[in-house]
């Protein structure tokens, strides 16, 4: 990845400015700075027939009584990220400054929570940054198996709904494989991004 100059007082409309040009934040530790990246290689989940549902998630879907729903607990679901990251071994998280940001764009409407329940317990789920056609995911969580692709599945059927042409998912992992995400390289991804911001689409 590569990191773009540091801003020192960051607000709301920075994070959202960068998010335009193909940038995004993470956080130096919980309690440390904000830094800008960019991917040369960027992950995206497809919209159209290539994203791929496994057989056993397709099991779940039906036989499970589980609840979903959208904007209802962001902030638990962000703070729930920002455990599962603290976990991790690779140092970065969600820092306490990253997360007031996210909640300020969250107020004003730009950013989602898509939530998966069991009984009133919230399982799992995701957040990110919708703008113009483009829903840029930031992280997701799961507290019981399959919770977080239930998420997934549940936001790609919702941005088709809505005719969203852009599920950015930053960085490729074997999670994301599995549903047919693929890779492009940044500068594709800027020319997507482009003609996804011409267009406005409403999340929420």
């Amino acid at each position: 990845m590569r990191k773009p100059s540091f801003i020192t007082r960051i607000t709301t409309q920075h994070v959202l400015a960068a998010y335009h040009q193909g940038i995004f934040p993470m956080a130096d530790g919980l309690d440390g700075r904000i830094n800008w990246y960019t991917a040369s290689r960027r992950a995206l989940v497809p919209l159209d027939e290539r994203f791929t549902v496994r057989r056993s998630l397709r099991q779940v879907l039906r036989k499970s009584r589980l609840g979903v729903t959208v904007n209802t607990a962001f902030d638990e679901v962000i703070r729930a990220c920002a455990r599962h990251h603290d976990k991790q071994a690779d140092g970065v998280w969600l820092s306490e400054q990253m997360i007031a940001l996210y909640l300020g764009l969250h107020r004003e409407g730009h950013t989602h929570s898509v939530e998966v329940w069991r009984e009133g317990r919230l399982i799992g789920g995701l957040y990110g940054v919708a703008i113009g056609a483009a829903f840029c995911g930031e992280s997701m969580f799961s507290r019981e198996s399959y919770a977080s692709q239930i998420a997934l599945v549940y936001l790609v059927e919702r941005l088709r709904e809505h005719g969203f042409e852009l599920l950015d998912a930053q960085i490729m992992s074997p999670h994301l494989t599995q549903f047919g995400a693929y890779e492009v390289a940044h500068e594709e991804y800027l020319e997507l991004l482009a003609k996804a911001l011409q267009k406005e689409r409403q999340f929420a």
